[in-house]
């Protein structure tokens, strides 16, 4: 019986070279084990090996915490553009803009993983759960946003 060395993490040169190149996004799964020589048979067991699945599971964690903070980064220029877009010239730009807003008020996660129905209220000190500081919007923006969540409910009834 041949034994194989293992590094400290417990996973072999060849196992993390696979994880490598998995999460490096360059390749799809199959040429990944097409290059480092591995049947699916093997990449099964792999994935059935405590180890190596908390290894894999440990890299798609921090993929998502990379997503969403490159995405928290950016939130704010993008709720300032939609506001930008609520007071624009043509209706449907400005209608979808105010939807987009009040949506994403209000699917924001929450503390245990799941979406909130309801906007989160701001913690004292002025900022929300998510590290948002409430905004006023103009008189106008506001004016738009309701607008546009009573024209649903006005063509429904211009339609009966």
């Amino acid at each position: 019986m041949k034994f194989i060395r293992r590094p400290c993490g417990g996973l072999t040169k060849r196992q993390l070279a696979v994880i490598e190149d998995l999460f490096a996004g360059e390749l799809d799964e199959q040429t990944v084990l097409d290059k480092h020589k591995v049947s699916r048979r093997l990449y099964n067991k792999w994935l059935a090996d405590d180890v190596f699945a908390g290894e894999f599971d440990r890299r798609i964690e921090s993929a998502f915490r990379q997503s969403a903070a490159l995405i928290a980064r950016y939130a704010p220029f993008a709720a300032a553009k939609l506001v930008q877009l609520t007071e624009s010239d043509k209706e449907e730009t400005a209608r979808k803009a105010c939807l987009d807003i009040l949506l994403m008020h209000t699917s924001r996660t929450r503390d245990d993983g799941r979406d909130s129905p309801v906007p989160v209220q701001p913690a004292e000190g002025g900022f929300d759960q998510a590290g948002f500081q409430p905004v006023a919007l103009p008189d106008q923006t506001a004016s738009r946003l309701l607008s546009a969540l009573a024209q649903p409910e006005q063509q429904q009834t211009e339609n009966d």
